[in-house]
């Protein structure tokens, strides 16, 4: 498969970092399953962000843990829930997303380059 290359300008827009999820509730309003998150980037504050990981893992176990994010997209509604950035994960062959984090615990809001 052929991807589109991109220059280290554009890149560079994608504004990447790391958080820690401190809010997990259920999305029973979302078309597919999902959970409501709510992450501290440290200095960018706490963002909101919906997420399809009911598969794999369970609310109590996300609590606390660290993701990796997209933070510059804006908001995008979601039923009545306005996501503000963007967790990122791998798909499985499956279509199930297991999620990025950082091998070591490190501060909230750490800029990904």
């Amino acid at each position: 498969m052929h991807m589109d290359t991109i220059t280290w300008a554009d890149f560079e827009k994608i504004d990447i970092r790391t958080g820690t999820i401190t809010e997990v509730s259920d999305f029973p309003k979302a078309r597919n399953p999902c959970y409501q998150l709510k992450i501290d980037f440290g200095e960018l504050g706490i963002k909101n962000s919906s997420a399809q990981i009911v598969t794999l893992y369970k609310k109590e176990d996300l609590l606390g843990r660290q993701v990796i994010a997209v933070v510059n997209f804006p908001p995008k509604q979601i039923a009545n829930f306005f996501s503000e950035c963007l967790v990122l994960g791998v798909y499985t062959a499956e279509k199930q997303v297991i999620l990025l984090q950082p091998q070591q615990p490190v501060a909230n809001g750490m800029k990904i380059g």
